[in-house]
C-alpha cells in the first residue's frame, strides 16, 4: 500500500497506519462505522464448520476495536467445475449460523468462480468514536491478557496431515468458532488501554505490532502464555505450517535475548485463525476484568505486562 494516497477525509479516525484491525469512520458526534474484511482457506474438512469458522474470524476484527458488528457481507471463491455447488451451500448455511449468533444482519454478497476454495466476510460494526480500542496505545505498567489459548495453526496442519487425535481438532475447532464477543464487552467495560486480536502473524507478531504502535516494550511470560492441548507434542514432531516459520523468522529479530529461536516457542509463532483477543489493562482494571470474565465463562489469562521501551519490541522471561 506504499504507493496508495491516504485518505484526507477527517471523518476517517483509523485507517491502515498503524494496523489496526478495522478502519473507523464518524458517521454522526458519537457513532462510528467500523469496518473490516477477511478471507481464509480451509482449515477442516466439514464445509458448515468452515463457514463457522471464517465468520467468526471476520467478526474478531470489530470486537478487537471495542465495536458491535451489524452487518456483514458474504465473499466467497468456490471452484465449481471440482466441487459440488452444495458444498458453497453449506459453508455459507455455517457463517449464518455464527452471524445469527451473533445477532449480525446478512445482508448479501458476491461469489467468484476460482481454481481455491476460499471464504470470509466483509463485516461492519458500530461504535462510539470516544470509545474506540486501537492497537498502539497500550501504556507502561498495563497487564497483558490473552483470551483464548494458542495452536489453531499447527492443529489444522495436523488435521491437513491426518496426524491429530478427533479430541485435540475438536477443542481447536471450538475455540475457532467462540466469538470475541464476550471478551470484547468486558474490555470496553473494563476500559482496556489497547487491544488487538491475534491471527496470522501470532502472539509474537501482533504483540510487537502493538509494542512498535505505541512506543513500548511488551514482556511475555513464556510460562503463563496458554496453549492448546496437543499443541507443543505436535510441533516436536514437525506439524508446523509454514507461515509459522515466517514469523519466526521475521517477528523473531525484534524479540530480546535471541529467545525466539527456542523451538518450543513456535506455538508463540503459530498464525492463529480466529483467535483470542491480546488486550492491554491498567494494573487496577485487571481484578475487574477477571472477576467478569469468571462470571460469563469467558477465557482469560494474564501473559505478561507493558514496560517503557527497551531495546526491544518484546521480551519473553
Amino acid at each position: 500500500m506504499s504507493g496508495l494516497e491516504r485518505s484526507s477525509d477527517p471523518a476517517l479516525l483509523v485507517g491502515p497506519e498503524t494496523a489496526d484491525d478495522a478502519g473507523v469512520f464518524r458517521i454522526g458526534a458519537d457513532l462510528a462505522l467500523v469496518e473490516t474484511c477477511d478471507i481464509i482457506t480451509p482449515l477442516v474438512d466439514d464445509p458448515f464448520t468452515f463457514g463457522r469458522i471464517a465468520a467468526a474470524n471476520a467478526l474478531s476484527d470489530v470486537y478487537a476495536m471495542g465495536g458491535r458488528p451489524v452487518t456483514a457481507m458474504n465473499l466467497a471463491f468456490f471452484p465449481a467445475c471440482t466441487l459440488p455447488v452444495a458444498i458453497l451451500g453449506e459453508i455459507l448455511a455455517g457463517g449464518l449460523a455464527t452471524l445469527t449468533e451473533a445477532g449480525v444482519c446478512l445482508v448479501g454478497g458476491h461469489t467468484v468462480e476460482d481454481d481455491e476454495l476460499k471464504y470470509g466476510l466483509s463485516v461492519t460494526g458500530l461504535l462510539d468514536p470516544a470509545k474506540v480500542i486501537r492497537n498502539s496505545t497500550a501504556r507502561p505498567g498495563d497487564v497483558l491478557l490473552l483470551t483464548k489459548p494458542l495452536g489453531t495453526g499447527i492443529v489444522a496442519t495436523a488435521v491437513k496431515a491426518g496426524m491429530v487425535s478427533d479430541a485435540v481438532a475438536d477443542e481447536a475447532v471450538r475455540w475457532m468458532t467462540t466469538l470475541n464477543a464476550v471478551a470484547a464487552e468486558l474490555m470496553v467495560a473494563c476500559g482496556a488501554t489497547a487491544a488487538t486480536d491475534v491471527t496470522g502473524f501470532g502472539l509474537i507478531g501482533h504483540a510487537n505490532e502493538m509494542a512498535r504502535g505505541a512506543g513500548v516494550t511488551f514482556r511475555l511470560e513464556r510460562a503463563a502464555v496458554p496453549v492448546m492441548t496437543g499443541v507443543r507434542e505436535l510441533a516436536a514432531d514437525g506439524l508446523v505450517p509454514a507461515g509459522c516459520y515466517r514469523n519466526r523468522d521475521f517477528y523473531g529479530l525484534q524479540v530480546a535475548d535471541g529467545r525466539a529461536a527456542d523451538d518450543d516457542l513456535l506455538p508463540f509463532f503459530d498464525p492463529q485463525t480466529s483467535g483470542g483477543l491480546l488486550v492491554s489493562l491498567s494494573a487496577e482494571s485487571v481484578g475487574r476484568f477477571m472477576q467478569l470474565a469468571a462470571g460469563r465463562g469467558c477465557f482469560a489469562v494474564r501473559i505478561g505486562e507493558v514496560l517503557a521501551s527497551g531495546e526491544s519490541p518484546v521480551e519473553i522471561v
